[in-house]
C-alpha cells in the first residue's frame, strides 16, 4: 500500500519539483531478477532510485531503522518495511547472511534489488572501496548488476541536514554486468574482490567521483 502510494502520487510529484536528469534507463530490465548497485551520497539514495525506476526495487536497510521504540520506531517501521527495504545489522555475519539470503529470495522471485557496494553512505562525496556483498549476491543469484551513478543528492539532503532543499540531481544507469563467467565461485575472496572491483569502477564511470581505496567508516549512515 504504502510503496503504491509513494509510486503513484509521491514520485511523480517529487520529479515535478525536483526534476532529475536521468540517463540509460533503458539499460535496467523491465522484468526479471537484477541487482542495481549505487554510490551512496545521501539519506535520500534510497528514495530517488525507486522514484526513477518504473518497476519495484527493494533496498538493504541499517536495522536501527526497524528496531527504534514508541510512535517514532511504528513509523520508522512502517515506512521502511512499506518500501520494501530489507534490515541489516552491521558487522553481524549471521544477521548480514540473513539479509543476502532475502535478498536472494526476491531476486529468485525475479525481483530487482539494490544493494550499495560501499556499505554506507560517503561523508566526503568521494566513492570509496567496495565491500563484498554486492559479489557474492551477483554470483549466488545470478543475476545481472546495473552499476548507477547518482550525483546531487549530497546537495539535496546533506549528512546534517533533515530537510530536503532544491538542488539539481542526476542519475545514469551503465550496461548491466553478467558475472556468469564466475559461476560456482562465490567463496574466492579474490573472485569476490574483482567482480567488486569492477563494479564500483563502473560507478566511478558513472558518477564522476573521486576513488578513495580503502572503506567509509560504517557508522556514516
Amino acid at each position: 500500500m504504502l510503496y503504491t502510494v509513494m509510486k503513484r502520487v509521491v514520485a511523480p510529484s517529487a520529479r515535478l519539483v525536483w526534476r532529475p536528469r536521468v540517463e540509460g534507463l533503458e539499460n535496467v530490465p523491465e522484468s526479471g531478477a537484477v541487482i542495481l548497485a549505487p554510490n551512496h551520497l545521501s539519506f535520500i539514495d534510497s528514495i530517488v532510485l525507486p522514484m526513477v525506476v518504473p518497476r519495484r526495487v527493494s533496498f538493504l536497510a541499517k536495522a536501527e531503522y526497524f528496531e527504534g521504540r514508541g510512535v517514532k520506531g511504528a513509523l520508522s517501521r512502517y515506512f521502511f518495511g512499506g518500501l520494501g527495504h530489507v534490515p541489516v545489522k552491521r558487522g553481524a555475519g549471521r544477521a548480514a547472511r540473513a539479509s543476502l539470503d532475502t535478498a536472494n529470495e526476491i531476486l529468485t522471485a525475479g525481483g530487482a534489488f539494490a544493494i550499495y557496494p560501499e556499505g554506507t553512505r560517503s561523508l566526503d562525496g568521494r566513492l570509496h572501496r567496495g565491500r563484498t556483498g554486492v559479489a557474492r549476491l551477483a554470483l549466488e543469484s545470478g543475476a545481472p548488476v546495473v552499476p548507477v551513478g547518482i550525483t546531487g543528492t549530497d546537495r539535496v539532503q546533506p549528512v546534517d541536514r533533515r530537510l530536503p532543499r532544491l538542488a539539481p540531481v542526476t542519475i545514469r544507469f551503465g550496461e548491466p554486468l553478467d558475472f556468469s563467467r564466475y559461476a560456482g565461485m562465490a567463496e574466492s575472496l579474490p573472485v569476490l574482490r574483482s567482480i567488486t572491483d569492477e563494479i564500483v569502477y563502473r560507478i566511478l564511470d558513472l558518477s564522476g567521483q573521486e576513488y578513495v581505496d580503502r572503506y567509509q567508516n560504517s557508522n556514516a549512515a
